[in-house]
């Protein structure tokens, strides 16, 4: 695999007990879980366990609790595991400690059980040595399939691969060979679709991807620094304005990559019923906020992704939680859905807008990291996949 370290292949978890680092960090509503897909995404490893006949300990995450909230309990978890494995899911009192070790020492091969939120414990977070032994202490062999908090280098993520022998789960190990493609070997023409508000966010991100992408595909708020370093008024729009000379290097170095929109949808009111209309990025009123790419712009991004063999996407390129912004967005979700090339959902909103337009399953991948396929993408090392095993 990419990074070369030593996954489940690698380990026969027969009769052992195996601590499973999974990120459950899903959102809640009245204690309901709204979206199960980072659970589900954690299913193959746990099954893979199951079959071999490991005792399956699943250690997460959920939410920023200070200390115990009851709040953020994992029972939620607990309870969708139960119904996905079709079979009982132990949610535990807590994470480390006697009744853990008590529980754990009775279970049998197949058995699957939960600890409580790790974050119940400030000890975390902090990645604290004496904490990570007590969570070593319950297993014989740790199993990192925690994507999304890969960059943190916390107790359960980093610190027990220090003390037990560590693999990558399933679900690192396909997000690996997803975005590693991106960054060593993309088929080609390689496009890369970047959003959200701040260009200075994506700094890093730009300067590893910017040399070696065939275009550049730039919406969002970070559009209108772009459109400020080549002089053009942009109204009330967001500005990044530290990063307005950034912006002006990279369109005199790359002035063949770098796609801006030609057009915009612009408003008086950052709301859902608000009064829009369709300008020219020329013509931006002094009084008008640019929340959206304008639909001339939708059909020129739409034409260089599906024309793609790789697509990389990363940030919405419009306020497309509200419906009258989401145009821009949906459109690029459209376009990579018909592209025939591989097509890679860097995580984050931008695997917010793909599911809310139904379109994730169209994707070849869509990241269940954020934070951590950002810094992956930019080329950084990842605390929770360094600290595992290397393969031979």
């Amino acid at each position: 695999m990419a990074l070369g370290k030593l996954t489940l292949s690698d380990l026969n978890a027969a009769g052992k007990r195996v601590l499973v680092r999974c990120d459950f960090n899903v959102p809640l509503e009245n204690g309901e879980i709204t979206d199960s897909r980072r659970i589900e995404e954690s299913l193959a490893t746990i099954g893979h366990l199951i079959k071999q006949g490991a005792i399956v300990i699943l250690a997460s995450h959920l939410g920023r609790p200070k200390g115990i909230d009851n709040a953020l309990t994992l029972e939620p978890v607990a309870n969708r595991l139960s119904e996905l494995l079709d079979q009982p899911v132990t949610l535990l009192p807590d994470c480390v400690g006697f009744e853990v070790e008590k529980a754990i020492s009775k279970a049998q091969p197949g058995d699957v059980l939960l600890l409580e939120n790790v974050r119940f414990h400030p000890e975390e977070e902090a990645n604290d040595p004496a904490f990570a032994a007590k969570l070593a202490k319950l297993a014989d062999v740790f199993v990192n399939d925690a994507f999304g908090t890969a960059h943190r280098a916390h107790a359960s993520t980093e610190g027990v691969a220090h003390i037990l022998p560590g693999y990558a789960g399933l679900l690192i190990e396909k997000e690996l060979q997803h975005l590693g493609v991106v960054v060593t070997n993309p088929a080609r023409p390689f496009v890369a679709i970047m959003g959200g508000s701040k260009v200075k966010d994506k700094i890093a991100l730009i300067d590893n991807l910017l040399p070696k992408v065939d275009r550049l595909l730039i919406g969002g708020g970070m559009t209108y620094t772009f459109l400020k370093a080549q002089g053009k008024e942009i109204g009330k729009s967001i500005l990044d304005s530290s990063s307005i000379e950034y912006a002006a290097s990279l369109l005199k170095e790359y002035p063949e990559k770098i796609l801006l929109p030609v057009d915009l949808v612009v408003s008086d009111a950052f709301s859902a019923d608000a009064n829009t209309m369709v300008v020219s990025v020329d013509d931006i009123p002094a009084d008008q906020e640019g929340l959206d790419i304008g639909p001339a712009s939708r059909v020129a991004f739409a034409e260089v992704i599906k024309s793609a063999q790789t697509v990389l996407w990363n940030g919405p390129v419009g306020v497309f939680e509200l419906k009258p912004f989401e145009g821009g967005t949906r459109a690029v979700a459209e376009a990579m859905a018909e592209c025939k090339g591989t097509t890679i959902v860097g995580g984050g909103d931008s695997a917010a807008a793909v599911e809310k337009f139904g379109l994730a399953d169209k994707m070849s991948h869509v990241s269940t990291g954020g934070g951590a396929s950002l810094e992956f993408l930019e080329g950084k090392v990842l605390p929770g996949i360094a600290a595992l095993r290397d393969s031979e």
